[in-house]
């Protein structure tokens, strides 16, 4: 199986270097010094990587064959592919990759479907799946342990147990005083 593993973005000082960013939990397995990348498109590929380093926070990489910034600049926006197998894990218990999460059904423990799991969206925070529902609308659900209670890559679903108003908006508990009365001012002279 083919999953993009990184982007290229943009040259790093004239020694044919590339930011790139990141598209994969394990970069240091899939983007390691000779590691083979197919790219796309395909004829810019396939693409071996050099060097590899962190610098302020962003992965740099040199690749064979690219030795200046001329070079680092053609190689712009273009996707590194990794050839993974499919039955290969994350190597921690409760860790999936995309791969495995893409099209699960989505329910709530009493078997009531929710949709199916149709994007996962990597945000700095915390993990999203982007289910969509029957009816063709999307819901968001955090990828946190106090809702999605069981995955199950063998029956193919994703158990969830949402807050109120997650799924239905009707079900929002509204926990706010803002439209509340202001207390009485105990210094407004009003003593009788």
């Amino acid at each position: 199986m083919e999953l993009v593993v990184a982007r290229i973005g943009r040259a790093h000082g004239i020694k044919g270097e590339v930011t790139v960013e990141v598209r994969t939990d394990e970069p240091e397995l899939r983007l390691s010094p000779g590691a083979v990348l197919k790219t796309e498109p395909a004829a810019a590929g396939p693409l071996t990587i050099e060097t590899g380093r962190v610098h302020s926070g962003r992965l740099m990489l040199r690749f064979a064959g690219v030795k200046d910034r001329t070079g680092a600049e053609a190689l712009r926006n273009i996707l590194l592919i990794a050839e993974v197998d499919p039955a290969e894990l994350p190597e921690e218990e409760d860790e999936y990759y995309d791969h495995q999460l893409m099209d699960l059904d989505v329910v709530l423990e009493d078997g009531t479907e929710i949709g199916r799991i149709t994007e996962i969206s990597h945000l700095p925070s915390q993990d999203l799946f982007i289910v969509e529902r029957p009816d063709g609308s999307e819901v968001m659900i955090p990828f946190v342990e106090e809702i999605v209670a069981e995955i199950d890559l063998e029956e193919q679903r994703c158990v969830i147990t949402p807050p109120p108003g997650l799924i239905d908006e009707r079900e929002a508990i509204i926990d706010s005083t803002r439209d509340e009365d202001p207390a009485p001012d105990a210094d407004s002279g009003d003593d009788a």
